[in-house]
């Protein structure tokens, strides 16, 4: 197949060979990544701080709002005390020159946001937290 391309103001002919047709089977698309619950498991009770804290944390885990990517905070939309719906956009991120919109899970009231613009953060990294 010829095609014609064109750079910097220069007109280009070039040959194309096609090496997968359209009727090839795709790879599945990237799916966005879901919070996971945490499993509760009988287990003995130990009295230590980071235990309490750990189970802390799990218990209030959808309160908290998780960068789904690697990148850098390019945008703020809220503000602690400020109340939000669900898809509600929260957070923007930038990952490999791509922009991530983070939204709330859930209505909710902020409580604290743990990024500024400018900020890096990796996957996973807990980004907002919303009130109990």
């Amino acid at each position: 197949m010829k095609l014609q391309i064109g750079i910097d103001g220069k007109s280009y002919e070039v040959d194309v060979e096609v090496l997968e047709d359209d009727a090839s089977p795709r790879q599945p698309g990237y799916a966005p990544r879901q919070p996971q619950a945490a499993a509760a498991t009988a287990a003995p009770t130990v009295s230590t701080p980071a235990a309490a804290a750990s189970v802390a944390e799990s218990a209030s885990e959808d309160k908290l709002l998780r960068s789904p990517v690697t990148g850098i905070v390019i945008k703020v939309n809220v503000e602690p005390g400020q109340a939000v719906k669900a898809n509600d956009l929260v957070v923007v991120l930038e990952a490999m020159k791509m922009e991530t919109n983070v939204t709330a899970q859930g209505a909710g009231k902020v409580k604290n946001v743990r990024v500024k613009v400018g900020d890096s953060v990796k996957s996973g990294q807990v980004i907002v937290e919303f009130e109990a």
